[in-house]
């Protein structure tokens, strides 16, 4: 069993798993303040709830996007487990073939959820991992990762729509009763909901006429469960798709 973890901007997402099960997942909020023994405490603690022992765990590997925390999760998992875990970096053997103009530049976690895309499912792939952004990723037939886009989040345009304007308020985010709405929340909720699975069913269409087949499309992020829904094109929602790209990036990289 491995701890596996993904540091994102606005949650922490971290999980205990094998080949075969997954022991525990828990998702924290991003605090970058905390110090490594504030985290070790947090990460103690869920061992604790979860019932699961820090002593049944042969390793680690950590995703970041937060360069200020990496080495602070990589602290706390130390404290706890008593091994140090390692990264997934340009250093790093992914088996990953990356065609884009900088692909030392692609981060962590489009790498990770690469990975496990092309374990899992057929190809050509496109994953939507939507949270602090909404990001795709673009997977060829032969399993080259050709490029993708990033565009703002969910809660993130919603938050600048009522910060940058006067009278539009922060809204909840969950679909309002009807498409069109009737107030000013509920038009700012149909934009926001509707707008973005119009924005994946379009960006679905646009990339499978580029590549000439329809892709098998992926999504996942703490966020895409709000907009599955509402999407015309079938979606395939794998939780731990990040989780899983992990393992497998662990087990590729433990005996080097």
């Amino acid at each position: 069993m491995i701890i596996a973890i993904d540091v994102g901007n606005t949650h922490i997402v971290m999980g205990c798993l094998d080949k075969d099960n997954i022991y525990f997942t828990a998702r924290i909020s991003t605090d970058r303040v905390k110090t490594e023994d504030e985290y070790a405490i947090t990460l103690k603690n869920l061992f604790q709830i979860k019932g699961v022992s820090p002593e049944d765990v042969e390793g680690g590997i950590i995703a970041s996007v937060v360069p200020e925390l990496t080495q602070i999760l990589q602290l706390a998992v130390k404290m706890v487990v008593g091994k140090t875990p390692m990264l997934v970096s340009r250093d790093l053997d992914t088996g990953l073939i990356i065609d884009m103009d900088a692909p030392n530049t692609l981060g962590a976690d489009l790498i990770v959820d690469a990975v496990a895309a092309i374990d899992k499912y057929p190809k050509p792939i496109m994953i939507f991992d939507m949270g602090t952004a909404t990001t795709l990723s673009v997977i060829d037939e032969n399993g080259t990762y050709i490029g993708g886009m990033i565009m703002p989040g969910l809660r993130l345009g919603v938050d600048a729509l009522a910060a940058r304007t006067s009278k539009l308020p922060r809204v909840s985010l969950e679909a309002p009763e009807q498409l069109i709405g009737k107030n000013t929340v509920d038009c700012i909720k149909a934009g926001a909901i509707f707008g973005h699975a119009g924005m994946l069913d379009g960006l679905i269409d646009r990339v499978a006429e580029e590549l000439g087949k329809m892709p098998t499309v992926i999504a996942t992020g703490g966020l895409i469960n709000e907009i599955i829904p509402y999407c015309k094109r079938e979606l395939i929602y794998d939780k731990h798709l990040m989780l899983w790209g992990l393992r497998i990036l662990y087990e590729r990289n433990k005996d080097k």
